[in-house]
């Protein structure tokens, strides 16, 4: 059995219009909403083996926010703005058994949607927002085994939801 943790990236700054897209960091909603998911990877017990992340400021700030102190992570460039199967290869090349991976949309919504047998009931599933967040379970011994429309959701929230 295989388990993903995919997340999209928390809400980012655009307050300095000079800073490039990949250098943007984490506005204040942001910064709460990572935290807020932190804790609730956390309330679930659930704890990557592995953290897979893109290289941008906004996706290395959310893995650090979500404080799940020593798990080892690997940042890549790959996953900057990366396309669902470009995110489906890096997943097939990970050894561990449950494994993080945060992104950028529209890579992490298309991701989501092509792995699943069946979606989850949740209205923001289809935008995939700001630190959206599933959880999958694969029925597989290795991710090299990976396909598409293998998934089971397990679970799937936004931040909001966490507020509420």
């Amino acid at each position: 059995m295989k388990r993903l943790i995919l997340m999209r990236h928390a809400k980012s700054d655009w307050s300095d219009l000079t800073a490039s897209d990949h250098a943007r960091t984490l506005n204040n909603r942001g910064q709460r909403g990572a935290e807020a998911l932190g804790e609730w990877l956390c309330g679930l017990a659930i704890r990557p083996d592995h953290a897979l992340c893109s290289d941008s400021a906004r996706t290395t700030e959310t893995l650090s926010r979500l404080a799940l102190g020593d798990v080892p992570a690997t940042t890549t460039r790959d996953l900057y703005l990366a396309e669902p199967d470009v995110m489906a290869a890096a997943l097939r090349r990970m050894e561990w058994d449950c494994v993080l991976m945060i992104g950028h949309n529209p890579g992490c919504a298309m991701l989501a949607d092509m792995l699943l047998t069946q979606r989850p009931d949740h209205e923001a599933f289809d935008r995939f927002p700001t630190c959206a967040t599933l959880i999958a379970d694969f029925d597989i011994s290795s991710w090299r085994d990976l396909k598409v429309g293998t998934g089971t959701a397990v679970h799937f929230t936004v931040p909001r939801d966490l507020t509420k």
